[in-house]
């Protein structure tokens, strides 16, 4: 399996490039994290994660696997911790993080203030809709 250019976040960057949005990909936000975001909006300092269900222990659709149980439950709870720090050390920096699970219906609101919908400089992107993505 590939780091970047994943289904999710193809979908994801065709409607940005599609609302005529233009954004870095596989980038750090900040070089000295040694962290890459999938999208990156550089001047506006918005940072865009495709999180994989699984990989990133999403509550509603990751799954727990029971072969070698306790090897991955490492693995993966590493990885929330892993993105918790990222998104702390973001903000802390000035940035909006949007997390986005690979396997969020289009039609549900945002858990929290998304910042691709925020305004905060991406003019483009309207108040209204969001791009959740879908399998």
């Amino acid at each position: 399996m590939g780091r970047r250019d994943t289904k999710a976040e193809l979908t994801l960057r065709r409607e940005l490039h599609r609302r005529g949005l233009r954004y870095r990909v596989d980038v750090p936000a900040i070089p000295a994290l040694r962290r890459r975001a999938d999208v990156v909006f550089s001047r506006e300092r918005v940072a865009v994660f495709c999180d994989g269900c699984f990989w990133h222990g999403c509550p509603d659709h990751g799954t727990w696997p029971t072969q070698n149980a306790a090897w991955w439950r490492e693995k993966i709870e590493t990885n929330i911790r892993r993105d918790a720090d990222t998104n702390l050390r973001l903000e802390e920096e000035g940035w909006l993080v949007s997390n986005r699970a690979t396997a969020d219906d289009a039609s549900k609101a945002p858990a929290r203030p998304d910042p691709l919908e925020s305004g905060r400089g991406l003019s483009k992107v309207p108040a209204k809709g969001n791009l959740f993505l879908s399998d």
